[in-house]
């Protein structure tokens, strides 16, 4: 059971980054990293287009899932999860996002603003039933 998120630095400049481009819509994307024991460490993050119409809502493109996957085919690293940005200012699961849940061991991270100049707010989660995860820049 993964009980931590291992995200450097530069990763969470990148998604705060990402988050106030889109912002007032989410912008979403998929991590790839690897498991080590109780731990997920995110390498990179694979920004995606967001096919949802509504602006509070994010769709990750298939096809970019199913690029990455390819891409990944023969290595040790992985998809470990995706992240999104809520543009409301809370750094929480929406009632959508857990109807999306799914998949066990699955981290969603999200990014929560106020406002395009905000300060971010981040936190990560697993599993379909949403378990808080230790947020943590290095191991």
């Amino acid at each position: 059971m993964i009980a931590r998120l291992v995200l450097p630095d530069a990763l969470r400049t990148q998604f705060a980054a990402e988050a106030r481009a889109a912002f007032p819509r989410e912008c979403c994307g998929l991590i790839e990293g690897v498991r080590e024991g109780d731990a997920a460490r995110a390498l990179k993050l694979h920004p995606a287009r967001n096919l949802a119409s509504e602006p509070d809502r994010f769709e990750i493109d298939p096809a970019a899932q199913f690029a990455l996957l390819r891409a990944l085919r023969g290595t040790e690293r992985a998809v470990i999860g995706c992240y999104h940005s809520h543009p409301n200012g809370k750094a929480e699961p929406s009632p959508r996002d857990r109807e999306g849940a799914g998949e066990e061991g699955f981290v969603w991270l999200i990014v929560a603003l106020a406002a395009a100049d905000a300060s971010p707010s981040l936190a990560a989660f697993a599993g379909s039933d949403f378990r808080a995860l230790s947020l943590r820049p290095l191991a």
